[in-house]
């Protein structure tokens, strides 16, 4: 049995070596057990799996169609425009669950680590509480700012009390990039939705 599966593997080895087998491109996840044994898949079966390797293949938008579900959960539950959640993820991280900032922030709508805890992110790579905890984040900011998107999406860039410091959108090149882009990404989804 075991020359066998050597056998096979030799096989399929050799055949990806001289290019008669293509390679099949597709995310791969994985979890480690209370064992320590790591098990990989290329479906996410459940909220254990992470992403390993992302597919090179995959454009953001077959990634937007991937976490529609949580992103429809998500804004139900806060009562956030989903379009405004998806222009935030595509900003931030162009939907790679495993981005980090280099200032730390981390995940599909870059938490940082502070504001995942308060938002009770346990593993802000995992895509289902990264996009709860900061849909939740964004609907506490929309009311802060009494629902205006544009100061909501700068203190989430910047932080509220530096928006209520200016009396506005501070003017930080950063920020008021951040802001544009979202804005924009906004209007791309909403004309395309229509």
């Amino acid at each position: 049995m075991a020359s066998m599966k050597f056998t096979l593997s030799f096989i399929i080895l050799l055949c990806l070596a001289l290019g008669l087998c293509p390679l099949a491109s597709a995310d791969v996840y994985r979890y480690k057990d209370k064992d320590g044994v790591w098990h990989f898949t290329n479906v996410q079966k459940d909220t254990r799996y992470t992403l390993f390797i992302r597919s090179k293949d995959k454009k953001p938008s077959q990634y937007i169609e991937e976490y529609e579900g949580i992103i429809t959960q998500a804004t139900r539950r806060f009562n956030v425009d989903p379009l405004l959640i998806k222009a935030v993820i595509k900003a931030e991280s162009d939907f790679d669950q495993r981005a980090i900032s280099p200032k730390g922030a981390q995940g599909l709508m870059q938490l940082m680590p502070p504001t995942a805890d308060a938002m009770e992110v346990s593993n802000p790579f995992n895509p289902e509480e990264n996009i709860f905890g900061g849909t939740r984040y964004l609907s506490l900011l929309l009311k802060r700012f009494r629902q205006d998107k544009t100061l909501a999406i700068a203190a989430y860039n910047a932080g509220p009390e530096v928006v209520e410091t200016y009396g506005g959108v501070p003017p930080f090149p950063e920020t008021e990039s951040f802001v544009a882009k979202v804005l924009d990404f906004h209007k791309q989804y909403a004309s395309s939705a229509k």
